[in-house]
Formats: C-alpha cells, structure tokens, sequence
C-alpha cells in the first residue's frame, strides 16, 4: 500500500520565471510551491498574462524555469495540442513516424490512433506548416492522446475544433482516462468545477492553493470581473 509520500506524483519547489527581455522586468511568478498526487486533478486559475500557459509549459518541459525545480515521480505529457513539437517542413506521417521513435512506440499502432482521433486522411503526407490552424490543432490533440501517461497536462485546448471536434477531446480527456492525473489551465469555470478536485490561483506573482474547488472559482470569478 502507498504511503502518502509516495503518492505524491509531482513536486513543485520554489519555481520562478522570469522573462528578462526588458530592462527591470519583474518575475512572471516567484516561489511557487505545490505538490499533485497520483489520479488528482488539478486546475490552474488566474487572469490573463498571470503565467498559466507558461507554467504549463514549464511543468511539461517546453520552457526552463528560472528558478526552482519540477520534481516528476510519475509520466507526464507535453502541453496537450502544443504546437511547438511540430517540425513544420516534415509531413504529419514524418512528425508521427518521429514520435513513434523517440518513445519507442510502434509506428504502425500510433499512426492507426492518431489518424482514428485526427481524421485527417491524405493531408497526412503533406507538411505540416500547409495545415490550417484547426487540422494542426487536430494533429497535435491526436499526437498529445497518442502516448498513455500518468498525467496530463492540458492548457484550454478543448475549445479548439467544432462541437463534435469538443466532444470527442473530452471524452477522450476526462472519461476514458478518467484514472490519470491532470494540470488544467483553463477560462472555463463550468469545465473546471465538473472535471477538477483542487486547484491553485496565480495572482500578482504568486500563487495560492485551494482544496475546495468551489471556493477557488468563486474568488477567481471575482478577479475577473474586479
């Protein structure tokens, strides 16, 4: 049986970030401190330019922090539908042939479940960077699905594509894999209360964490609305 220690899934110490693109800017956020355990869900909740995106990327790799560490006991996946793992001149087959290699996964299986989720077809062998927005956004949902993990990060992405689009994200998210862990930044309240257990607020810097998930909504709803 796990003891508490060992449930714990990911360790948050003292993170900061910092961009230093202009002269006497202050940190995004400074010492944020949280834990997640295994099969919890949590949201990220602040304002605008508050730094949800940015710790979430931060949390799954695609950014370095400034300061502080990101302690994984447990898989977790790149930025659900981030873009930035594209090589846009490769051809969504050569991005998922890639993928299929770097998590030593056979390629065959993975192109059969992305294409299942993307439905893209024949745009497949086209490059990517020729893609609208929303068949990029359907190849990297499928692509981000693709990988079983522990934890999911996820940063507003289910309001990408049409409402089957929606639908099918969802159900995918947080019923079919209703055991894994998420980190959710998101806008939308009612998504927030139906699918999160906990959650923390970025305000001003820093960071405040709440076990009543209610409670946390109703306080960001007032941000919002000051």
């Amino acid at each position: 049986m796990d003891t508490p220690a060992r449930r714990v899934g990911l360790e948050v110490v003292n993170l900061t970030k910092t961009y230093t693109t202009t002269p006497g800017a202050r940190p995004l956020f400074t010492d944020l401190n949280f834990e997640l355990e295994r099969g919890a869900r949590f949201a990220v909740l602040g304002r605008n330019g508050q730094g949800k995106s940015t710790l979430i990327k931060i949390l799954g790799g695609a950014l370095a922090p400034t300061a502080g560490r990101v302690n994984w006991r447990m898989t977790a996946s790149w930025p659900i539908g981030f873009g930035g793992g594209f090589q846009g001149s490769l051809t969504g087959l050569d991005n998922i042939r890639f993928l299929s290699r770097i998590y030593n996964r056979d390629y065959h299986e993975l192109l059969a479940r992305i294409d299942d989720f993307a439905e893209l077809g024949r745009k497949l062998a086209q490059p990517v960077k020729h893609y609208s927005s929303g068949m990029r956004s359907r190849l990297a949902f499928g692509l981000s699905l693709a990988i079983d993990f522990d934890c999911y990060l996820v940063d507003e992405v289910v309001a990408v594509g049409d409402a089957r689009f929606q639908r099918r994200c969802k159900e995918e998210l947080f019923e079919r894999r209703g055991d894994r862990s998420f980190i959710m930044a998101s806008h939308d309240t009612k998504l927030v209360s139906e699918t999160c257990d906990r959650a923390i607020i970025i305000e001003g810097g820093k960071v405040k964490m709440f076990d009543d998930i209610d409670e946390a909504i109703d306080i960001y709803s007032w941000l919002r609305a000051a």
